[in-house]
């Protein structure tokens, strides 16, 4: 994987945790117009890099890249600040999910595809 297609996975590492964080928001015990607020912050955050990443990263990197870190950040800010269980399928999945991503970020496909 060359430098640029690295740094370009910041972006949608980003989204990812900018949508955690929105969903974070929801359960604060804040009044309902700031957690509001926040949830619009940061979906619109999280947009705007994930945007960003389709610009740095194939649409696929990009999408799951985004996902992976969603769904690992929020169930383990659950767990941390909401003193939610996680179950071992959780953890047995969130390790697939990561070592689907790492093989999607390393592979080749894109030169297969401008090859042919």
């Amino acid at each position: 994987m060359e430098g640029g297609n690295r740094k370009g996975y910041a972006w949608p590492v980003s989204a990812g945790f900018n949508a955690a964080r929105a969903a974070i928001s929801v359960k604060l015990p804040l009044h309902q117009f700031v957690r509001y607020g926040m949830v619009l912050l940061f979906n619109v955050t999280m947009w705007a890099c994930y945007v960003n990443s389709l610009k740095a990263l194939s649409s696929l990197q990009a999408t799951v890249t985004n996902f992976a870190t969603n769904f690992i950040s929020s169930g383990l800010a659950g767990f941390v600040f909401f003193h939610e269980s996680l179950s071992f399928q959780w953890f047995a999945g969130a390790i697939l999910i990561i070592i689907g991503v790492v093989i999607l970020s390393n592979s080749s496909f894109e030169k297969k595809v401008s090859t042919d």
